[in-house]
């Protein structure tokens, strides 16, 4: 297995970098391993000769990229840490009390009726029944009136 390995490690890992994303040497890499784990459990499968097991050792990681290619395909693209903005806007204090300034306004500006329901769901912690009862309606009523006014407070907030 180590001959095996020594012998076309280096030329299949060119290849399976070719064969996979830029910037994405680990997937080539893991690709590779695969590929020398399958030659392990078929060691008794493996033809005789180094240019016949090379082949083989080609064809098993050509289709191991391919189904690898096609598992991409189905999933969303995966982001890393390294790549996703997890830092802090330099104004983040600013921009909290911005948002919470527009907040303020929007539920100043929203009818009686709806910030009560949001009084009691979110400042109370009831639930939609315990909401229904303080209030006297119907929990229906309670979803309903819940639903337009944290839509409406939303879309004050992406507006402003």
């Amino acid at each position: 297995m180590r001959e095996l390995h020594r012998d076309n490690g280096g030329v299949l890992l060119h290849y399976l970098r070719r064969l996979t994303p830029p910037g994405s040497p680990c997937t080539a890499e893991d690709l590779l391993q695969e590929t020398m784990l399958r030659a392990w459990r078929s060691l008794d499968q493996m033809p005789p000769g180094p240019e016949p097991q090379r082949r083989w050792l080609f064809t098993v990681a050509r289709r191991l990229a391919i189904d690898a290619y096609r598992r991409r395909q189905r999933r969303p693209v995966e982001v890393g840490l390294a790549e996703a903005d997890l830092a802090h806007p330099v104004n983040a204090a600013a921009e909290t009390a911005i948002a919470s300034l527009t907040l303020r306004r929007a539920v100043g500006e929203l009818g009686a009726t709806h910030r009560s329901v949001l009084l009691e769901l979110y400042v109370h912690g009831h639930s939609i029944d315990e909401a229904a009862a303080a209030l006297g309606i119907p929990a229906g009523t309670v979803k309903s009136r819940a639903h337009y006014a944290v839509r409406y407070l939303r879309d004050s907030l992406m507006n402003a």
